[in-house]
Protein backbone atom coordinates (compact mmCIF):
# COMPACT_ATOMS: atom_id res chain seq x y z
CA UNK A 1 0.00 0.00 0.00
CA UNK A 2 1.56 3.54 -1.07
CA UNK A 3 1.98 6.27 1.59
CA UNK A 4 -0.77 8.54 0.10
CA UNK A 5 -3.22 5.91 0.08
CA UNK A 6 -2.41 4.17 3.89
CA UNK A 7 -3.16 7.73 5.20
CA UNK A 8 -6.84 7.42 4.03
CA UNK A 9 -7.81 5.06 7.22
CA UNK A 10 -6.39 8.23 9.33
CA UNK A 11 -7.87 10.68 7.46
CA UNK A 12 -11.33 9.28 6.99
CA UNK A 13 -12.30 8.57 10.30
CA UNK A 14 -11.49 11.90 11.16
CA UNK A 15 -13.16 13.73 8.49
CA UNK A 16 -16.63 11.76 9.44
CA UNK A 17 -16.19 12.45 13.55
CA UNK A 18 -15.57 16.23 12.70
CA UNK A 19 -18.79 16.03 10.47
CA UNK A 20 -20.93 14.01 13.16
CA UNK A 21 -19.96 16.58 15.95
CA UNK A 22 -20.77 19.32 13.69
CA UNK A 23 -23.98 17.66 13.25
CA UNK A 24 -24.52 17.20 16.76
CA UNK A 25 -24.17 20.67 17.48
CA UNK A 26 -26.85 21.80 14.90
CA UNK A 27 -28.98 24.06 17.34
CA UNK A 28 -26.69 26.45 18.17
CA UNK A 29 -23.59 25.55 15.45
CA UNK A 30 -19.62 26.96 16.72
CA UNK A 31 -17.70 28.73 14.38
CA UNK A 32 -15.92 27.15 12.10
CA UNK A 33 -12.55 28.58 12.36
CA UNK A 34 -12.73 27.99 16.34
CA UNK A 35 -13.39 23.98 14.95
CA UNK A 36 -10.35 24.27 13.11
CA UNK A 37 -8.65 26.00 15.87
CA UNK A 38 -9.65 23.35 18.41
CA UNK A 39 -8.43 20.51 15.91
CA UNK A 40 -4.83 22.77 15.70
CA UNK A 41 -4.18 22.81 18.84
CA UNK A 42 -4.73 18.92 19.35
CA UNK A 43 -2.24 18.26 16.75
CA UNK A 44 -0.20 20.74 19.14
CA UNK A 45 -1.08 18.96 22.24
CA UNK A 46 0.07 15.95 20.75
CA UNK A 47 3.61 17.39 20.62
CA UNK A 48 3.76 18.66 24.12
CA UNK A 49 2.48 15.36 25.03
CA UNK A 50 5.82 14.17 23.06
CA UNK A 51 7.93 16.29 25.09
CA UNK A 52 6.44 15.36 28.87
CA UNK A 53 7.14 11.74 27.78
CA UNK A 54 10.90 12.99 27.15
CA UNK A 55 10.83 15.09 30.51
CA UNK A 56 10.44 11.52 32.10
CA UNK A 57 13.99 10.21 30.11
CA UNK A 58 16.42 12.52 33.08
CA UNK A 59 14.50 10.98 35.96
CA UNK A 60 14.43 7.50 34.39
CA UNK A 61 10.87 7.17 34.24
CA UNK A 62 10.65 6.65 30.58
CA UNK A 63 9.68 2.64 29.57
CA UNK A 64 8.80 1.36 26.24
CA UNK A 65 5.28 0.00 27.08
CA UNK A 66 5.71 -2.62 24.98
CA UNK A 67 8.87 -3.95 26.84
CA UNK A 68 6.86 -3.92 30.03
CA UNK A 69 3.81 -5.78 28.53
CA UNK A 70 6.25 -8.53 28.02
CA UNK A 71 8.21 -8.82 31.47
CA UNK A 72 5.96 -6.45 33.80
CA UNK A 73 2.65 -6.29 34.02
CA UNK A 74 2.55 -4.60 37.27
CA UNK A 75 4.93 -2.32 35.33
CA UNK A 76 2.89 -1.45 32.66
CA UNK A 77 -0.33 -1.13 35.02
CA UNK A 78 1.72 2.00 36.79
CA UNK A 79 3.58 3.27 33.45
CA UNK A 80 -0.43 3.21 32.01
CA UNK A 81 -1.90 4.96 34.91
CA UNK A 82 1.16 7.28 36.08
CA UNK A 83 2.19 8.15 32.90
CA UNK A 84 0.19 7.64 29.90
CA UNK A 85 -3.12 8.46 31.08
CA UNK A 86 -1.70 11.85 32.94
CA UNK A 87 0.36 12.89 29.88
CA UNK A 88 -1.71 13.04 26.81
CA UNK A 89 -4.62 14.04 29.06
CA UNK A 90 -3.41 16.54 30.44
CA UNK A 91 -1.79 18.03 27.56
CA UNK A 92 -5.13 18.24 25.31
CA UNK A 93 -6.73 19.83 28.54
CA UNK A 94 -4.21 22.70 29.02
CA UNK A 95 -5.25 24.17 25.44
CA UNK A 96 -8.86 23.90 26.12
CA UNK A 97 -8.04 26.00 29.45
CA UNK A 98 -5.94 28.36 28.49
CA UNK A 99 -7.69 29.29 24.64
CA UNK A 100 -10.82 27.41 24.33
CA UNK A 101 -13.12 28.46 27.38
CA UNK A 102 -12.70 32.11 26.27
CA UNK A 103 -14.22 31.41 22.84
CA UNK A 104 -16.69 33.98 22.54
CA UNK A 105 -19.21 31.28 20.85
CA UNK A 106 -18.95 28.94 23.97
CA UNK A 107 -22.33 30.08 25.11
CA UNK A 108 -24.33 26.74 26.03
CA UNK A 109 -23.16 23.37 27.87
CA UNK A 110 -22.82 20.98 24.84
CA UNK A 111 -19.80 22.99 23.39
CA UNK A 112 -17.80 21.49 25.97
CA UNK A 113 -18.33 18.40 24.48
CA UNK A 114 -17.78 19.31 21.11
CA UNK A 115 -14.57 21.66 20.88
CA UNK A 116 -12.97 18.89 23.95
CA UNK A 117 -14.05 16.48 21.31
CA UNK A 118 -11.86 18.17 18.53
CA UNK A 119 -8.72 18.70 19.90
CA UNK A 120 -9.22 14.83 20.74
CA UNK A 121 -9.60 14.81 17.17
CA UNK A 122 -6.19 16.69 16.50
CA UNK A 123 -4.45 14.90 18.53
CA UNK A 124 -5.33 11.50 17.85
CA UNK A 125 -4.82 12.45 13.67
CA UNK A 126 -1.19 13.38 15.28
CA UNK A 127 -0.49 10.46 17.07
CA UNK A 128 -1.62 8.07 14.00
CA UNK A 129 0.40 9.74 11.30
CA UNK A 130 3.49 9.32 13.62
CA UNK A 131 2.83 5.61 13.85
CA UNK A 132 1.77 5.21 9.79
CA UNK A 133 5.41 3.65 9.54
CA UNK A 134 5.52 1.04 11.85
CA UNK A 135 2.00 0.13 11.02
CA UNK A 136 1.32 -2.70 8.62
CA UNK A 137 -2.26 -1.66 6.15
CA UNK A 138 -4.86 -3.25 8.60
CA UNK A 139 -2.98 -1.87 11.61
CA UNK A 140 -3.55 1.34 10.11
CA UNK A 141 -7.05 1.02 9.36
CA UNK A 142 -7.86 -0.26 13.50
CA UNK A 143 -5.48 2.65 14.37
CA UNK A 144 -7.20 4.92 12.71
CA UNK A 145 -10.67 3.89 13.88
CA UNK A 146 -10.27 3.49 17.48
CA UNK A 147 -7.58 6.11 17.88
CA UNK A 148 -10.26 9.48 17.79
CA UNK A 149 -12.98 7.51 19.01
CA UNK A 150 -10.97 7.21 22.55
CA UNK A 151 -9.52 10.76 22.60
CA UNK A 152 -12.52 11.85 21.96
CA UNK A 153 -14.15 9.97 24.53
CA UNK A 154 -11.59 10.96 27.70
CA UNK A 155 -11.86 14.48 26.53
CA UNK A 156 -15.43 14.76 26.84
CA UNK A 157 -15.10 13.98 30.61
CA UNK A 158 -13.01 16.88 31.64
CA UNK A 159 -14.59 19.29 28.51
CA UNK A 160 -18.28 18.12 29.85
CA UNK A 161 -17.36 19.25 33.51
CA UNK A 162 -15.50 22.14 32.99
CA UNK A 163 -17.52 23.58 30.19
CA UNK A 164 -20.40 23.35 32.89
CA UNK A 165 -18.67 25.28 35.47
CA UNK A 166 -17.31 27.54 33.09
CA UNK A 167 -20.46 28.77 31.93
CA UNK A 168 -22.43 28.67 35.57
CA UNK A 169 -19.16 31.08 36.60
CA UNK A 170 -18.45 28.31 39.32
CA UNK A 171 -14.19 27.58 39.79
CA UNK A 172 -12.61 25.57 37.91
CA UNK A 173 -9.99 24.14 40.18
CA UNK A 174 -12.89 21.21 40.93
CA UNK A 175 -14.01 20.37 38.19
CA UNK A 176 -10.80 20.65 36.02
CA UNK A 177 -9.58 18.43 38.46
CA UNK A 178 -11.91 16.07 39.11
CA UNK A 179 -12.50 15.65 35.33
CA UNK A 180 -8.46 15.13 34.91
CA UNK A 181 -7.58 12.33 36.62
CA UNK A 182 -11.13 10.76 35.75
CA UNK A 183 -9.86 10.91 32.08
CA UNK A 184 -6.69 9.85 33.12
CA UNK A 185 -7.14 7.34 35.31
CA UNK A 186 -9.56 5.55 32.60
CA UNK A 187 -7.41 6.48 29.22
CA UNK A 188 -4.56 4.77 31.63
CA UNK A 189 -6.61 1.48 31.86
CA UNK A 190 -7.64 1.33 28.65
CA UNK A 191 -3.96 1.02 27.51
CA UNK A 192 -2.91 -1.02 29.75
CA UNK A 193 -5.43 -3.39 29.05
CA UNK A 194 -5.18 -3.19 25.15
CA UNK A 195 -1.14 -3.73 25.54
CA UNK A 196 -0.96 -6.20 28.05
CA UNK A 197 -3.04 -8.74 26.29
CA UNK A 198 -5.10 -7.51 23.29
CA UNK A 199 -7.19 -10.58 22.73
CA UNK A 200 -8.23 -11.79 26.04
CA UNK A 201 -8.32 -8.17 27.35
CA UNK A 202 -9.86 -6.35 24.15
CA UNK A 203 -14.03 -7.40 25.09
CA UNK A 204 -13.09 -5.63 28.41
CA UNK A 205 -11.39 -2.23 26.58
CA UNK A 206 -14.83 -2.71 24.04
CA UNK A 207 -16.74 -2.71 26.97
CA UNK A 208 -14.91 0.13 28.55
CA UNK A 209 -15.29 2.30 25.53
CA UNK A 210 -18.96 1.01 24.74
CA UNK A 211 -20.29 2.28 28.24
CA UNK A 212 -18.52 5.56 28.07
CA UNK A 213 -20.14 6.19 24.47
CA UNK A 214 -23.54 5.80 25.75
CA UNK A 215 -22.64 8.01 28.83
CA UNK A 216 -21.54 10.62 26.24
CA UNK A 217 -24.91 9.88 23.93
CA UNK A 218 -27.07 10.12 26.31
CA UNK A 219 -25.70 13.35 27.92
CA UNK A 220 -25.20 15.36 25.10
CA UNK A 221 -28.98 14.27 24.01
CA UNK A 222 -30.06 15.82 27.20
CA UNK A 223 -28.10 19.05 26.33
CA UNK A 224 -29.02 19.80 23.19
CA UNK A 225 -32.55 19.27 23.96
CA UNK A 226 -31.60 21.70 27.23
CA UNK A 227 -30.46 23.73 24.98
CA UNK A 228 -33.50 23.57 22.02
CA UNK A 229 -35.95 24.53 25.11
CA UNK A 230 -34.33 27.37 26.87
CA UNK A 231 -34.15 28.72 23.16
CA UNK A 232 -37.57 28.06 22.79
CA UNK A 233 -38.23 30.07 25.83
Amino acid sequence: MQPATLILPIAVPIAFWAAYHYHKDRHLPEPALNLLLCFILGILAAGLSKLMYMGLEPFGLRYDAGELASNSTAGLLGYSLLAIGPIEELAKLVPFLVVVIHFKAFDERLDGIIYASFIGLGYASAENLSYLNYLTPLEAIARGFAGPVVHILFASIWGHWIGDAWLHKDRLLRPALCGFLLAALLHGFYDFLVLLKPVSALPIAAGLIIALWIWRLMLMHRLHRAAVKNSAD
